[in-house]
C-alpha cells in the first residue's frame, strides 16, 4: 500500500453524484488552454507591431532570425522555403498564433486551433530551437507537448464548441 498517493481508479457511472475529485478534474486542461491562448496571441501581437521582426534583413528581423539557424536547423528546406519571402513568412506566422491564440482562448474550434499551435511549435523546434543544446534549454517542444493534450481533448469547459454543442443538443432533443 502507498501512503499519501491516490492509486484507485474509481470513475462515478452515469447517473451517480460527481465527487469533487471527478469535478475538478473537468477543468483540468483550463489553466493550459488560457496559458497557451494568450500566450500564442501575445506573440502574435508582438511580431506584427515590432517594426524590425517584419524585416527581410537586419538585427531583430525575421530574415535575420532564419538565416541565422539555417545551417544548424533539422529541416534546412524549411528555412530554405521561409527565406523565399521571409516578412510573407513572418506574417504568416503572427497571425497564425493569433488564430491559434484566438481559438484556444474563447474555444472555438479548440481542436483545430491546438492542432495549428502543435504545427507551430513543432516547425519552430525543426527551425529556430533545434540547435539548443541540451534541448531542455529550448522552449518549442514544451510547447508542442503542451499542445498535445489539446489537441486530443478539445475545450470542453467554457468555450463556445461546449456552447454549441449544447445548443445542438437542446434542438435535437437529445439533452
Amino acid at each position: 500500500m502507498t501512503h499519501g498517493m491516490r492509486t484507485d481508479t474509481y470513475t462515478p457511472h452515469l447517473g451517480e453524484e460527481r465527487g469533487w475529485r471527478d469535478n475538478l478534474a473537468r477543468y483540468a486542461l483550463l489553466p493550459l488552454r488560457v496559458f497557451l491562448g494568450v500566450t500564442f496571441i501575445y506573440a502574435g501581437l508582438d511580431k506584427l507591431t515590432n517594426s524590425a521582426f517584419m524585416k527581410s534583413s537586419g538585427a531583430g528581423s525575421i530574415g535575420e532570425t532564419m538565416r541565422s539557424v539555417r545551417d544548424s536547423s533539422a529541416i534546412p528546406a524549411l528555412v530554405d522555403l521561409a527565406l523565399k519571402n521571409p516578412v510573407g513568412f513572418g506574417y504568416a506566422i503572427a497571425f497564425g498564433e493569433l488564430a491559434v491564440g484566438i481559438g484556444t482562448l474563447i474555444g472555438l474550434l479548440a481542436r483545430l486551433a491546438a492542432l495549428g499551435g502543435a504545427l507551430i511549435s513543432f516547425s519552430l523546434w525543426m527551425t529556430v530551437s533545434w540547435a539548443n543544446d541540451p534541448y531542455y534549454y529550448g522552449n518549442d517542444l514544451a510547447y508542442l507537448m503542451a499542445w498535445l493534450p489539446l489537441v486530443l481533448a478539445g475545450a470542453p469547459m467554457f468555450s463556445l464548441d461546449a456552447a454549441l454543442r449544447t445548443r445542438r443538443r437542446r434542438r435535437s432533443g437529445g439533452y
